[in-house]
């Protein structure tokens, strides 16, 4: 059974940094990419960033380039998303998310953790 579990989300100030951790765990799929999605109240959810196994390659969003950096863990299905110089555009809730490659078209979503920006 595939699971997905965020942590690390919070409040803080515009400016200030917030680092969002997602422990997977159930899955050996050989080619995935794991990402983090955001929703922020009354939008639709959107892709922020990917990291994709086997290899290094990412993925980042235009409004996060430069200020969020995708990393892995240790263990393969650890995923990190370190979130520098925040704006309230940011707050929303964040979503671990795997997408298998191969096999193809399997997806699971963790719960969620929320972020607020403000001052």
């Amino acid at each position: 059974q595939v699971q997905l579990v965020e942590s690390g989300g919070g409040l803080v100030q515009p400016g200030e940094s917030l680092s969002l951790s997602c422990e997977g765990s159930g899955f050996t799929f050989s080619r995935y990419a794991m990402s983090w999605y955001r929703q922020a109240p009354g939008k639709e959810r959107e892709l922020v960033a990917s990291i994709f196994e086997p290899g290094t390659a990412t993925n980042l969003a235009d409004a996060v380039k430069g200020r969020f950096t995708i990393s892995r863990g240790y263990g393969k299905n650890t995923v990190y998303l370190q979130m520098n110089s925040l704006k309230p555009e940011d707050t929303g809730v964040y979503y671990c998310n795997v997408k298998t490659i191969s096999p193809w078209g399997m997806e699971y979503w963790g719960k969620g953790t929320l972020v607020s920006v403000s001052s």
